[in-house]
C-alpha cells in the first residue's frame, strides 16, 4: 500500500469512527459498531477490544468476530496471554502465527482456535495503558507497518471513549478514588530541603482534546505552524525575565529546552500524524503518548527524565493550539500553595508565582532531573516520589512540606501547623545570626582554626563563597557540566566553563573533582552497560582510564582555564596505586603538549585523590609520597566500609559513621597524613551536620567541604566549641560506647553550650 493510499485509508476509518462515536446510542452500542467498522475496513475476520479493570484485569467489553459468551467472561490478567504482553508491554505486536507464540493462551469460550493471524496494539491516553485493541484473521497473514500504525492511531479515538467514564461503573471508580478528611503524612524523597507551609494547589498538565478527526489537514498543519511559532516566542520571552538573564544553571536549562522545541524530528512526527487524518491537537497528544511509551522502557533515568521535558513541550504546545494559556492564573492568585504533580518540566514551574509557591511535591520524579535542578537553584522546597499524594489530597487542603524530613503532612492540626510555623520563624532567626558570622573566623574558643569549603556543581555556586564566607571550593564535580549537556562537551566549552569559575572565586581555591561518571550517573548520550552494584561498578577513575580521551579532554581544558592562576585536581574512586600513577602520567603529557601553546605558565599544580575505597587506606604509604593531598569521600567510604547502600531506605540508621569502627578508620587516616605532612580534608554529607561535624573536628580534622547551607550552622558550632574539652570527653567514652557515639557527642553539647 502506496503512503497516500495509506493515509487516505486512514481518514477513511475514523471519519467512520467519529460517526459512530458522535452517536447517542449507550458506549457499549458505540463499542460494538466500532469494532465491526475496523474488522470491515482491515478485512478481518476478528475485531476486539479489552478494557483494563480495577485488580489490573484485561476484560473483553466488545468483538466482532469472538463468541458472543466470552464479552464480559472473558478476563486476562497483565501479563497474561498476548493480549496481557501487549498491555505490560505498551507497544503494538503483529504475529503471522499467534498461536505458535509461547505466550500465546487459548481461552475455549471465545472460539477462537481457528484465528492463526493477529495484531494488536495498547490503548493509550496520558501515557497509560487503559486497555488493547487486537485484530485476528484465520489465514496466516504479516501486517504491514501502514496497518500498525492505522490501528494505533485508532486505538487513540477508543482511549477517549473509555475514559470518559461510561464503560466502568462509579462505584468501581469511587472505590480507588476515595478520598481520606482526616489527617495523614505521606514520606517521599527529599529533592530540596526547606519547610513550606500552604494550600494544595494541583498542576493539571492536560488539556483535553475534544476533536481528534480533522476536516482539512491543510488547515491543521497551518494552525500548528502558527501554534509553534507563537511557542518559540513565548520561550524567548522567557530568557528575557529578570531573574532568568543573569545566568547560571537555569538559564542553561532553558536554552536546551528551546533546542528540545525546535526538534526537527518530534515536529515532522506531528506532522504526519495530521497527515494520515488527526487534528493538530490530536496529533500532538498521539505522538506525545508514542514517545512516553517509548520511554517507559529506558533504564536510564537521566534519559527518561528527558521525557518531561518532550511533556512540558507538548502541554505547552496544545495550550497554544487551544487558546488555554491563562490555567495558572487561578493557582497563581492564591497567596501561599504547595504546587502538587504527578510530574512537572522546568519551564512549567516558571510559570508559578514563585512569591507565593512555597514548596514543591511531584508524585514521581528524580534529583536529577532539570525541574530538580531549577527548584534548587530557586531555593523551593521540593520532596519528590510522594506515593499516593493524589489519593490523599484535595485542591486546598492545608498542607505543610517538610523538606528536610521528607515528610508531606496533609490537612494538619492546629497543633502540628503552629509546630511548623514556630520552626521556620526560628530559622529566619538563625539565618539572620549566620549572616552576622559570615566575615568572622571559622574559629573554636580556644583559637584552633577550622576550613570550611563549599562542594559545588554550578556555575552560580561559586557566589555562595562570598554569601557563606566559605574558604574556597573544596569539591567541584565537574561532572554536572557532563549530565546537562546533550552531547560530550568540547574542550573549548569545557575551558570557558572551567576559566569562568576560576576568574569569579577570586583568590580563593578550587579543588576540580575529575568526571564522574558511570554507575547511578548516566549521561543522555551516552550508553552505559547497567551493573548490578552500580556504586561499586564500571564508574569515575574506571571509565577516565578506559575512556582516555574523555580524561585527557577535561585535563587540557583544565589546564587551559589556569593560564595565569593556581590549578587543583582530584580524581575520584582511586582504588590501587597504580590507578593513580596512570591518571598523574595523562596529566603529564597534557601539561608537556599545553607548554607548546605559548599559555601563561600555571603558577601551580597540585595533585590528589578522593579517598572513597577502603581498600587504598592499605596502600597509604605508597600513595602519600606521590599526591599532594587527600580529601575523603565519607558518603562512597562509609557504605563501602559497612556494606550498606546509601540510598537504601532500610539501611539509613543500621550504621552510623561516628561509631568506633567509623572514627578508628579515619583517625587512621588523618595519623597517617600528618606523619607526611600531607593536606587533608572531608567532603561529604556528614561534614555538613554540625554534630558529625564536631566528631569530625574532635579526631583531628581541620578542613572540611559541605553544601553552602551548612556553613553559616556548623561555623556557628565551631566557634561554641572548646575543642580541647571535647578531645578530653572522647577519650573518656570513645571504647565505652558501642554502635555509635551520636547521642554521646549531643550531651556533651548540651552540657558545654555547643550549638548544634
Amino acid at each position: 500500500m502506496s503512503p497516500i493510499s495509506a493515509m487516505s485509508g486512514s481518514r477513511r476509518l475514523l471519519s467512520s469512527l467519529r460517526d459512530a462515536m458522535a452517536s447517542s446510542e449507550p458506549s457499549q452500542e458505540r463499542l460494538n459498531k466500532i469494532v465491526s467498522i475496523i474488522a470491515s475496513d482491515f478485512v478481518a475476520e476478528v475485531c476486539s477490544i479489552y478494557v483494563l479493570r480495577a485488580g489490573e484485569i484485561l476484560e473483553l467489553f466488545a468483538s466482532k468476530g469472538l463468541a458472543a459468551r466470552s464479552i464480559h467472561n472473558t478476563r486476562l490478567q497483565i501479563g497474561e496471554g498476548l493480549i496481557g504482553q501487549i498491555a505490560v508491554d505498551a507497544k503494538p505486536l503483529a504475529l503471522a502465527d499467534a498461536q505458535s507464540h509461547p505466550n500465546y493462551v487459548y481461552r475455549p469460550e471465545t472460539g477462537e482456535e481457528i484465528y492463526h493471524s493477529l495484531v494488536g496494539v495498547p490503548i493509550l491516553r496520558g501515557g497509560r495503558v487503559t486497555g488493547v485493541l487486537a485484530v485476528q484473521n484465520q489465514a496466516s497473514r504479516s501486517y504491514t507497518e501502514e496497518e500498525v500504525e492505522t490501528l494505533e492511531t485508532t486505538a487513540m479515538v477508543i482511549a477517549e471513549l473509555i475514559a470518559n467514564r461510561e464503560l466502568l461503573s462509579q462505584q468501581e471508580l469511587r472505590a480507588f478514588e476515595g478520598q481520606d478528611i482526616l489527617s495523614h503524612t505521606i514520606d517521599g524523597i527529599r529533592f530540596h530541603g526547606g519547610i513550606g507551609i500552604g494550600k494544595a494547589m494541583f498542576h493539571e498538565r492536560r488539556i483535553v482534546v475534544s476533536k481528534l478527526v480533522s476536516d482539512d489537514p491543510s488547515i491543521e498543519l497551518e494552525r500548528l505552524n502558527q501554534a509553534v511559532m507563537e511557542m518559540h516566542g513565548a520561550i524567548d520571552q522567557m530568557l528575557e525575565a529578570k531573574d532568568i538573564v543573569s545566568g547560571g544553571a537555569h538559564k542553561e536549562i532553558l536554552e536546551t529546552y528551546k533546542v528540545f522545541a525546535e526538534d526537527s524530528g518530534w515536529l515532522s512526527r506531528i506532522s504526519e500524524s495530521i497527515d494520515k487524518g488527526l487534528t493538530a491537537e490530536a496529533a500532538v497528544e498521539k505522538v506525545r503518548n508514542d514517545t512516553r511509551a517509548r520511554f517507559k522502557k529506558q533504564t536510564n533515568e537521566f534519559v527518561r527524565e528527558r521525557l518531561l521535558d518532550f511533556e512540558d513541550l507538548a502541554t505547552r504546545l496544545l495550550k497554544h493550539l487551544a487558546g488555554k494559556l491563562g490555567l495558572e492564573e487561578q493557582i497563581n492568585s492564591t497567596k501561599d500553595f504547595i504546587l502538587i504533580a504527578r510530574n512537572l518540566g522546568p519551564i512549567e514551574l516558571l510559570d508559578y508565582n514563585r512569591t507565593f509557591l512555597k514548596a514543591l511535591v511531584l508524585e514521581k520524579g528524580s534529583t536529577a532531573s532539570h525541574v530538580a535542578i531549577m527548584a534548587r537553584e530557586l531555593d523551593i522546597p521540593f520532596i519528590g516520589r510522594a506515593a499516593g499524594i493524589f489519593e490523599k489530597v484535595e485542591t486546598g487542603d492545608d498542607v505543610i512540606v517538610d523538606g528536610d524530613n521528607a515528610q508531606i503532612h496533609i490537612r494538619p492540626t492546629d497543633k502540628t501547623q503552629q509546630v511548623f510555623l514556630d520552626t521556620i520563624k526560628s530559622r529566619e532567626k538563625q539565618i539572620q545570626n549566620y549572616s552576622t558570622i559570615q566575615n568572622l573566623p571559622s574559629e573554636t574558643k580556644d583559637g584552633i582554626s577550622i576550613e570550611l569549603h563549599l562542594n559545588a556543581g554550578f556555575l552560580t555556586d561559586i557566589q555562595n563563597i562570598s554569601i557563606t564566607g566559605a574558604d574556597g571550593i573544596g569539591l567541584y564535580r565537574t561532572e554536572i557540566l557532563f549530565m546537562d549537556s546533550r552531547e560530550f562537551p568540547s574542550v573549548k566549552r569545557q575551558s570557558e566553563i572551567y576559566k569562568q569559575i576560576i576568574d569569579q572565586s577570586g583568590d580563593k581555591p578550587i579543588i576540580f573533582r575529575t568526571l564522574d561518571i558511570g554507575g547511578d550517573k548516566g549521561l543522555p548520550y551516552w550508553e552505559n552497560d547497567h551493573d548490578e552494584n552500580p556504586a561499586m561498578g564500571w564508574r569515575a577513575i574506571r571509565v577516565s582510564l578506559d575512556r582516555p580521551n574523555l580524561l585527557k579532554n577535561q585535563l587540557r581544558a583544565l589546564i587551559r582555564a589556569s593560564a595565569g592562576n593556581n590549578l587543583s585536581i582530584m580524581f575520584p574512586m582511586i582504588t590501587k596505586i597504580e590507578e593513580f600513577d596512570k591518571a598523574r602520567n595523562i596529566l603529564q603529557i597534557e601539561l608537556d603538549k599545553i607548554r607548546m601553546e605559548n599559555l601563561k605558565p600555571i603558577k601551580s599544580i597540585h595533585v590528589g585523590v578522593m579517598l572513597e575505597v577502603p581498600a587504598l587506606v592499605y596502600e597509604m604509604t605508597e600513595l602519600l609520597k606521590r599526591v599532594d593531598f587527600i580529601s575523603i569521600g565519607s558518603n562512597d567510604l562509609f557504605q563501602f566500609l559497612f556494606a550498606s547502600d546509601r540510598g537504601s531506605t532500610k539501611m539509613a540508621d543500621r550504621y552510623d559513621p561516628i561509631s568506633l569502627s567509623g572514627l578508628n578508620l579515619l583517625e587512621d587516616i588523618i595519623n597517617q597524613c600528618k606523619l607526611s605532612g600531607t593536606p587533608l580534608s572531608l567532603c561529604g554529607e556528614i561534614a555538613g551536620n554540625p554534630l558529625d561535624a564536631m566528631a569530625l573536628i574532635g579526631i583531628g580534622f581541620t578542613s572540611l567541604s559541605m553544601r553552602p547551607s551548612a556553613i553559616g550552622p556548623v561555623k556557628t558550632m565551631v566557634r561554641s566549641l572548646s575543642l580541647n574539652d571535647l578531645k578530653n570527653y572522647l577519650k573518656t567514652i570513645k571504647y565505652k560506647s558501642g554502635h555509635s557515639l551520636r547521642e554521646k557527642l549531643r550531651e556533651f553539647a548540651i552540657d558545654h553550650n555547643v550549638i548544634i
